[in-house]
């Protein structure tokens, strides 16, 4: 066994520790398939969003684990259920009164409103599958209409029709009473109109795997289960599914939790073992809300990727699934930047430490070198003293700091520097407020430009920052106060970077004018 595979064996980072459960299903032999199966489920009734990307992220990151601890194959499917009938007119698509004639229609029958893809379905599935191409995912895609019509589904779909009584049993204890009467497990298409059912059935044939239902004018129909002449509901499909696939884990969000056992049931009932899954919390909006695709609120994947990389978003995903965290647009400075501290240390780091960063589960074997010399929150506080309108002013500063740096041999300090100034702009200036100092800050503002006035010292960070804490150290008590101080009057912010940093990166002689405005009040 490698030292890495020994490592992981133990490691208690989350990804292995779930890997760990998929390994011991085959502890005693390997899958009759000959793979083990990840695979996350998407509904196409809208477009991509964080959660899509936080579902692929992290399952991705759990089977990476699994291929460390394990030879065995693996397998991981994207599903989409776009046979679903249409519900409503989604509210952000053009021509919604077309669409208004297709509701209850399979997705993949409904007109493109966008009229680019044979179906409003196809439609939505290729934004998947170009939205997880464009992040590298590695998955096989599979459509529920291409799996209910080209029967790859019926021999399950004949055995739900053989177990239907005791699935019904497992449904119906869920279900309020008034639902609970005219609930099946399966809903028909009609074989006239196309449109997905949601009908009591009069009779289950096992033997001829058949259903016979009215529909809504009260006209009797007998179809087979078999062939995409009906679906399944979508928790008892969840468990099908699992059962048809060979299905050994599926990672789904809080709102699932509940009906984790409903799909275990039924996944059992239908003669598979149930998957492993795990269960993430929700993201919470700045207010604390549970973040919707309806309402909008918190950050959409656009968004995220209009201020930062993909990368960072990947390492918010990795930090504590479980526990319930805000999804708003002040976290990502602080990802990008812990992001990137992460992939410097990983170089120096042991085996056991390698395999509990965060970095290699974004990265897997391959995991870059950061070149972000100067951290994000720094170059905000750089785009803001400096106006900056492009990612060149920033540039004029970092190659005084680091001559022999450019945007060709540092892309993450490129791609950062273009990021910085566009969430300064957004987010950072419109909340600038400045105050005017204390006279005790006065008195220390004034020997600290003094200070610097008289340096003729390297532009090095420690050196800088030990004038600054000088200046404070005798003066303040906490010291913490005169740091706030510079902050609120020389950045109109409440919290800033480590200053003597700032001062290296911004210029001496730069400080002193800042010094001078913020003394002047000036800034403001």
């Amino acid at each position: 066994m490698s030292d890495m595979r020994e490592a992981a064996m133990t490691s208690k980072a989350w990804p292995f520790e779930e890997a760990r459960k998929i390994l011991k299903r085959y502890e005693k032999a390997p899958p009759e398939k000959g793979y083990v199966l990840f695979q996350t489920g998407y509904g196409p009734s809208g477009l991509p969003h964080i959660g899509t990307f936080g579902e692929v992220a992290r399952t991705t990151m759990i089977r990476r684990a699994f291929e460390v601890l394990s030879d065995i194959p693996t397998r991981m499917i994207c599903f989409s259920d776009d046979l679903d009938g249409m519900r409503k007119v989604p509210g952000n698509v053009p021509n919604q009164e077309m669409l208004a004639d297709y509701l209850q229609m399979p997705l993949t029958k409904v007109p493109d409103p966008f009229g680019t893809h044979e179906s409003f379905g196809h439609h939505n599935n290729a934004m998947l599958r170009r939205f997880l191409d464009t992040f590298g995912f590695e998955y096989e895609f599979i459509s529920a209409t291409e799996f209910y019509g080209s029967g790859q589904f019926d021999e399950v779909l004949l055995r739900a029709a053989e177990k239907y009584d005791d699935i019904m049993k497992v449904m119906l204890k869920s279900l309020r009473e008034e639902r609970a009467e005219t609930y099946s497990i399966f809903l028909p298409i009609h074989p006239e109109t196309g449109r997905v059912l949601y009908v009591p059935m009069k009779h289950v044939d096992a033997a001829n795997g058949t259903v016979t239902f009215d529909d809504e004018d009260g006209r009797e129909f007998t179809v087979p289960v078999t062939g995409g002449n009906v679906k399944l509901q979508w928790k008892p499909d969840f468990g099908a599914r699992w059962a048809a696939l060979g299905v050994d884990f599926e990672i789904y969000g809080k709102d699932h939790g509940t009906n984790g056992p409903i799909y275990d049931r039924i996944c059992t009932i239908l003669g598979q073992k149930a998957p492993e899954h795990y269960v993430y919390e929700l993201f919470l909006d700045e207010n604390g809300q549970k973040i919707s695709k309806t309402s909008g609120n918190g950050v959409s994947i656009d968004e995220w990727l209009t201020y930062a990389s993909d990368k960072s978003l990947s390492y918010f995903m990795y930090q504590k699934p479980r526990t319930a965290k805000r999804l708003f647009f002040d976290v990502i400075p602080k990802a990008v930047d812990e992001y990137h501290q992460q992939l410097r240390a990983y170089a120096d780091q042991d085996i056991d430490k390698k395999l509990a960063n965060p970095v290699f589960h974004i990265h897997g074997h391959n995991v870059p070198e950061s070149t972000l010399i100067v951290p994000f929150g720094m170059l905000l506080n750089l785009a803001s003293v400096s106006g900056a309108e492009t990612k060149d002013t920033l540039w004029g500063f970092l190659q005084r700091y680091a001559p022999d740096a450019t945007p060709e041999t540092h892309p993450d300090m490129d791609e950062a520097a273009g990021f910085a100034v566009r969430y300064y702009n957004d987010f950072v200036k419109p909340a600038k407020v400045f105050r005017a100092p204390t006279d005790q800050e006065r008195e220390a503002l004034e020997a600290l430009r003094a200070e610097l006035v008289a340096y003729d010292g390297p532009l090095e960070d420690e050196a800088l920052q030990s004038i600054v804490y000088a200046m404070g150290r005798d003066r303040f008590d906490p010291l913490r106060n005169w740091f706030k101080a510079l902050y609120e009057i020389l950045l109109g912010a409440s919290q800033g970077p480590r200053f003597g940093g700032f001062i290296a990166l911004y210029g001496v002689d730069e400080t002193v004018a800042l010094i001078d405005k913020g003394l002047a009040g000036e800034l403001g």
